[in-house]
């Protein structure tokens, strides 16, 4: 006889994690949203690292959030502290249960569920220089605008033939 497969030691199975991601990424997009500001999820940057919310606020400011949907996520992400150089703010993001004792006290935290989000702690302000915000802003409105595309026509960008 087979011995059944053990336990999970890591927690939560990573579709349940993304399933998480998902719901906070829906109630982080709406608080935002409420304030004046859009964000997309799954923001390639120029370093070719993948901010799970890249948010623009009304005057320009750009806003990162990593959502960890698991303590295991957080311990297992060592590529965060890049995304400071991309963002005039930065926060990590996290479901009401997570010990948000784990999160570095020098960074923005928000509590987030599937409707809503609050801020728990402000980030620190770090302005980006004008070129590269300039840069960000314009890949901003470039995935903005093909992701709109798609949703109107999903063979827009396929090749000719």
């Amino acid at each position: 006889m087979t011995p059944a497969p053990p336990f999970e030691p890591q927690g939560l199975p990573e579709t349940a994690r993304r399933d998480t991601a998902s719901l906070l990424s829906r109630g982080l997009v709406r608080y935002h949203a409420e304030l004046g500001l859009v964000c997309l999820s799954e923001f390639t940057l120029r370093s070719g690292r993948r901010a799970d919310l890249m948010c623009l606020d009304p005057k320009g400011g750009l806003t990162i959030i990593e959502i960890k949907s698991s303590v295991e996520d957080f311990r297992s992400d060592h590529k965060w502290p890049e995304y400071r150089d991309y963002c005039d703010r930065f926060y990590f993001a996290v479901a009401e249960d997570f010990p948000r004792e784990l999160i570095p006290g020098d960074q923005g935290l928000m509590v987030a569920d599937a409707y809503g989000a609050t801020v728990v702690r402000e980030a620190a302000p770090a302005p980006l220089n004008a070129a590269r915000r300039r840069a960000i802003t314009l890949r901003f409105a470039q995935l903005a605008a093909r992701r709109l595309t798609l949703c109107i026509d999903p063979d827009a960008f396929a090749p000719a033939g």
